[in-house]
């Protein structure tokens, strides 16, 4: 008997490399205007300009500092939004069914109409990858911006999400992981990339590339090109963040 071929799944995700993110939030913020002006209800904040701000966002970004045996400290920055898991539990809890994840690309999504804002699938994840929206009561996530990756009246270049689109450092990478000649799924194995917490057994899609150990010149040197709009003129970065976000 001849073997059927085996036919692999879409599994649309991201490839964020730890080693060259600057941790400059361009993604936080691109991911919160975007999603602000297009995913549903406005994600919304809480007392914005007072003492104590709050608000809801999809993609944050985490700064560490580690002290290795030889050499000064290092600060890594990692950046954290939905995995969109294979088998992810945030689906499985859900009473409602509003969380669900999709056959045809493996991107996991919240269906707002039938959301109860219980907060089982925040309860369920082990990344805290879920929001819930204190004004809408609802729980919100990252979509991987399905709203622009299929949207055939943008440009090819931007049918990405927007926080890959606007990466200054070209830390964030997207694509088919399930496709094992896709330039994500060549670049985990190049790098050695590694799923987040495996010992859960989500089997997330996204994955990140290790830091390496870098000297003080080469940190010094992977800065430089981001910080020089800053050195030229103060207000450089922002008119540069300004004009990325237009772009989106």
């Amino acid at each position: 008997m001849t073997a059927l071929p085996q036919t692999t799944k879409t599994k649309l995700g991201l490839v964020i490399d730890l080693d060259t993110c600057v941790g400059c939030h361009a993604c936080v913020i691109s991911c919160k205007g975007w999603n602000t002006q297009n995913y549903g209800a406005p994600l919304s904040d809480q007392d914005p300009y007072g003492a104590d701000p709050s608000g809801t966002f999809l993609n944050r970004v985490h700064s560490y500092e580690v002290q290795p045996e030889v050499g000064s400290a290092q600060t890594y920055h990692f950046p954290k939004s939905c995995l969109h898991c294979e088998d992810a539990p945030c689906v499985t809890v859900c009473p409602t069914g509003a969380s669900y994840k999709r056959e045809d690309d493996g991107i996991v999504l919240v269906n707002e109409d039938a959301c109860i804002g219980c907060g089982l699938c925040a309860w369920a994840c082990p990344y805290g990858a879920r929001e819930l929206d204190q004004t809408a009561g609802i729980m919100k996530k990252c979509t991987l911006c399905v709203d622009r990756i299929y949207n055939e009246n943008l440009p090819e270049e931007d049918r990405e999400p927007a926080c890959v689109r606007t990466c200054p450092a070209g830390a964030r990478h997207f694509g088919d992981l399930g496709d094992e000649d896709s330039d994500v799924s060549k670049l985990v194995a190049e790098r050695g990339g590694f799923d987040l917490m495996p010992e859960q057994g989500t089997k997330p899609t996204n994955k990140y590339l290790p830091p390496r150990p870098k000297t003080d010149q080469e940190q010094i040197d992977i800065l430089a090109p981001l910080l020089e709009p800053i050195a030229a003129e103060p207000t450089g970065f922002l008119k540069w963040l300004d004009g990325a976000l237009e772009r989106l």
